[in-house]
């Protein structure tokens, strides 16, 4: 997937501090469900993405890459791709993606939302 098919997607879970308005993934998630996508947050307001309802089209990473994996490495659900935010990813972190198959993106959604707004 890249950046504007990932904003075709629907439901997005974002992993960080979504509860502190100085924090990306706190704008990512207001800017995303201003935008109409259903946005589900892990991290301070949900502790696993396994806690999550329903299904999940992307995982947008806006925390530590160790308990981005951490928290990747305990998923159960399934989802078809993530988004590694600027300083959200480490080689570990790639590594894992890569080893598992699972499709990945470095990118931003704010930038996603600004090109390809649906």
């Amino acid at each position: 997937m890249n950046l504007q098919q990932i904003m075709e997607q629907k439901s997005f879970v974002v992993v960080g501090d979504t509860l502190n308005p100085e924090k990306f993934a706190y704008k990512i998630k207001v800017a995303m469900k201003e935008a109409g996508y259903q946005v589900q947050c892990v991290g301070k307001e949900l502790s696993s993405i396994n806690q999550t309802e329903g299904q999940i089209d992307v995982l947008d990473l806006c925390i530590n890459p160790k308990k981005g994996l951490e928290l990747l490495q305990e998923c159960t659900k399934t989802f078809k791709c993530v988004v590694l935010q600027p300083g959200a990813f480490d080689d570990e972190l790639v590594a894992y993606l890569q080893q598992n198959k699972i499709p990945y993106i470095e990118g931003c959604l704010l930038v996603g939302l600004r090109l390809y707004k649906v």
